[in-house]
């Protein structure tokens, strides 16, 4: 008997060329675009000041003189700036490590752009256009989408995209776990750096023993609800991409396991603590 060849390719092993243009290339025309006429021209724009204040009324973001759409609304606004800019909120320019300098965006138009030509740079050396009239017809229908809000990208994607060597763009990542101290220690390793990059992360722990059943070296074992509370206060120390927000995370344990009850509650717990706070103000 002739066993087939194994097909699957590691990292290592794979393929570092692009494949064959005629394989790759996408078809693209004109669509909402026309020729020569960068989308943004279509558009009226203003200077804004972007601002969000905190309960108490005291200012939490300011940005002043940013260049928005004049079809976008101000809550819009607020968000673009405080979210996605890039950039230290500061005064002129600011060095970074590595001997560049950096300038935080101010307009809407150079955070779509810092996006939108990655991409298209991605697709020219992959070969996905047939031609670089396909390429520029791709990058102004994206960029007519994205500026007249018919389309916008997940968070990652505006925080990474243009800025990393190796951007990290999927919203979420869903793990797994074995029941071993090692794996327990590699979730809460991997979830840090997912968060780092700005994405949030799902697992489900039914594989884990429960608090009723005993470890090897004697004793009982902690639980998924016990690891699970410290896999939180990681993700509650960690910014999403040391950015805008902190982590987001989902945990599961399926209803046979015997550690579901104290799941369960262990939520109904939290919401109380939330609801006392919001009630005392």
């Amino acid at each position: 008997m002739t066993l087939a060849p194994d097909r699957r390719q590691t990292k290592a092993s794979a393929p570092s060329q692009a494949p064959p243009r005629e394989e790759a290339r996408l078809p693209i025309e004109r669509y909402f675009t026309k020729p020569e006429v960068d989308p943004y021209d279509e558009l009226e724009w203003e200077v804004r000041t972007a601002s969000i204040e905190g309960a108490d009324g005291r200012p939490v973001f300011e940005q002043k003189d940013i260049e928005i759409p004049a079809t976008w609304s101000q809550n819009a606004t607020n968000v673009v700036a405080s979210k996605y800019f890039r950039g230290p909120l500061t005064p002129g320019d600011a060095s970074t490590g590595s001997g560049r300098t950096v300038m935080r965006e101010r307009s809407v138009k150079q955070l779509i752009d810092r996006v939108v030509n990655q991409i298209t740079e991605w697709g020219r050396n992959d070969g996905y256009f047939a031609s670089d009239d396909e390429a520029e017809t791709f990058r102004h229908e994206l960029k007519y989408l994205l500026v007249n809000q018919y389309l916008c990208f997940n968070s990652p994607v505006w925080f990474n995209i243009g800025i990393e060597e190796q951007p990290q763009c999927s919203a979420c990542f869903i793990l797994s776990i074995e029941d071993s101290i090692d794996s327990i220690l590699d979730w809460y390793k991997t979830e840090g750096k997912i968060f780092k990059g700005g994405s949030g992360s799902g697992i489900n722990l039914s594989r884990l023993r429960s608090s009723k059943e005993h470890v090897t070296a004697g004793g009982l074992a902690s639980g998924p609800v016990s690891f699970m509370r410290g896999a939180d206060s990681v993700a509650g120390t960690i910014k999403s991409g040391g950015k805008t927000r902190r982590a987001a995370k989902m945990v599961i344990l399926n209803v046979d396991h015997p550690d579901i009850e104290e799941f369960i509650w262990s939520k109904a717990k939290e919401e109380r603590k939330a609801y006392s706070l919001g009630e005392a103000g």
